[in-house]
């Protein structure tokens, strides 16, 4: 095989951008090492600074004056001077292959240092034997080059760049590992949130390879499923092909032959897929019973005593996914509202609404479905399984589930001779992630109980919450059920045995 083909197959990311392939190319090649180094017009400090250069820029040599080298930037398309001292001299033959893949490793997860290790893994990919690359150096050096490229873009999304000299520094970093062929893309979560992700090529690439060991290809698919860089404004045949392909992916891994940490994350990607997939076939008809299993196993499998600080929010994330969509794993009894309502107590019927609509019709007694006590149709999933009707036949709760991951708890409440229907989110924000699910009937029919949990920009939240169903008003609350007298005595064995939420 010609150097050619296995470059263009095994690290084309690096190369992809044809002025820095000729940069690398060079007969003399430098690389800057620090940010805000000054191109000069002649070899002087005091020379006129022609443009900044950044960590990573390569540089092909053409001379050295003094202590200054004579450079050309393939990047910015200009000559200059620069401080030899403020560049690295790399040779990319077969025998500096191995230096500059140590200096890559110390570059990996080193911070600050993201397009530094793009340009040294590039180097690297250029100098290496094609046997080399094809083995496990070239896999690591490929892992390295995706490891590096997801952190600046990880960077990008956080918002920690917030003085003027950090924006331009990052701004700086991207377009050179962009320029090394490095691919990025922005996906817009919502109004206000923007997500820049890096496309992944090189983890591709180290899955083909087929060299990678276990625990790389564990963090390559990791980066390859990550929820926050799919699309959200895919149309729901192509999203359901993107979540089954990276299910399948992700069955590529064998959680038992890593690390428990790693394998844990192996887990929680799993059930927060699978939870996804569970949510789709159940709002198309299709049986979805096996997928919420999936789901409930794979978060039942995750080691918490194993779990790092940074993996807690990941398996709260799981976690509250997994059960917005828990319901998909029972089967819809004949009669959803339960034994517990009076024979002419209230009781819900689901009817088709308009494509796509779910209409919940609450009917009681001689009050049927052509005369229904209230009507409300939804464009959510009804899960019926989870209705119950409290002892007095004065309320009936039903979930309703948005999306995938936001589930909400429907109240249907007769006061005064009539009945009205209340909705209470997981929380009082925009749907994303969480859910709010009955918990018990509260004696009187005043009172029933309530757990709640979601994420948002503060953080994550999770509560027991004592509800007024007049009002659907919080009276009491706690982080710690046990810590709730009137939630100890009377939540609902079938909530205790079936919810997620008690993690």
């Amino acid at each position: 095989m010609s150097r050619a083909l296995v470059l263009a197959r095994l690290a084309a990311a690096a190369f992809a951008a044809a002025s820095a392939a000729c940069a690398l190319a060079a007969p003399g090649v430098a690389i800057v090492v620090a940010d805000g180094v000054a191109l000069r017009a002649s070899p002087r400090d005091s020379a006129k600074p022609l443009a900044p250069l950044w960590k990573g820029d390569p540089l092909e040599v053409r001379g050295e004056r003094r202590d200054y080298l004579e450079v050309y930037d393939a990047r910015l398309e200009r000559g200059g001077f620069v401080r030899a001292r403020l560049v690295r001299r790399v040779a990319l033959d077969a025998s500096a292959a191995s230096g500059l893949l140590t200096v890559l490793r110390f570059l990996r997860d080193a911070p600050g240092t993201e397009s530094l290790a793009v340009a040294y893994a590039a180097a690297y990919i250029q100098a290496a034997p094609a046997e080399s690359i094809r083995g496990s150096d070239g896999a690591e050096a490929l892992e390295a080059l995706g490891a590096a490229s997801q952190r600046l873009a990880e960077l990008a999304s956080s918002g920690a760049a917030r003085s003027a000299s950090a924006q331009a520094a990052l701004a700086a970093h991207l377009e050179i590992a962009a320029h090394y062929g490095v691919g990025f893309e922005t996906v817009q979560r919502d109004e206000d949130h923007v997500v820049v992700c890096y496309d992944g090529d090189a983890f591709r690439r180290l899955l083909d390879l087929g060299r990678a060991s276990p625990e790389q290809a564990a963090r390559a698919v990791l980066a390859l499923t990550r929820a926050d860089c799919a699309p959200g404004s895919l149309e729901p045949t192509r999203k359901r092909a993107e979540d089954e392909a990276r299910a399948a992916l992700l069955d590529r891994v064998a959680p038992e032959a890593l690390p428990a940490y790693l394998g844990n994350r192996v887990h929680m990607r799993r059930a927060a897929v699978w939870s996804g997939i569970a949510f789709d076939r159940a709002r198309r008809g299709e049986p979805a019973q096996a997928a919420a299993e999936r789901a409930l196993d794979e978060l039942a499998r995750v080691e918490r005593g194993e779990l790092t600080d940074a993996d807690r929010a990941a398996y709260a994330d799981a976690a509250m996914r997994v059960n917005a969509s828990r319901w998909a794993a029972l089967p819809v009894p004949p009669d959803a509202a339960g034994e517990a309502a009076p024979a002419d107590g209230p009781r819900l019927i689901t009817v088709a609404g308009a494509p796509g609509e779910t209409c919940l019709l609450l009917v009681a007694g001689k009050r049927d479905a052509a005369d229904p006590l209230v009507k409300r149709c939804t464009w959510g999933l009804v899960w019926r399984a989870s209705t119950r009707v409290n002892r007095e036949g004065t309320a009936l709760e039903v979930a309703v589930q948005h999306t995938e991951s936001w589930r909400e708890l429907w109240v249907f409440r007769k006061a005064h001779g009539r009945w009205d229907l209340r909705t209470l989110p997981p929380a009082p924000s925009s749907p994303g992630v969480g859910y709010a699910e009955f918990a018990g009937w509260v004696p009187g029919g005043k009172l029933v109980l309530v757990a709640r949990e979601a994420a948002s920009e503060g953080g994550h939240r999770r509560s027991y919450e004592l509800v007024r169903l007049d009002s659907l008003a919080t009276v009491g609350g706690a982080r710690d059920p046990s810590l709730l007298p009137t939630f100890q005595r009377w939540e609902d064995p079938a909530w205790r045995q079936s919810t997620v939420g008690l993690r």
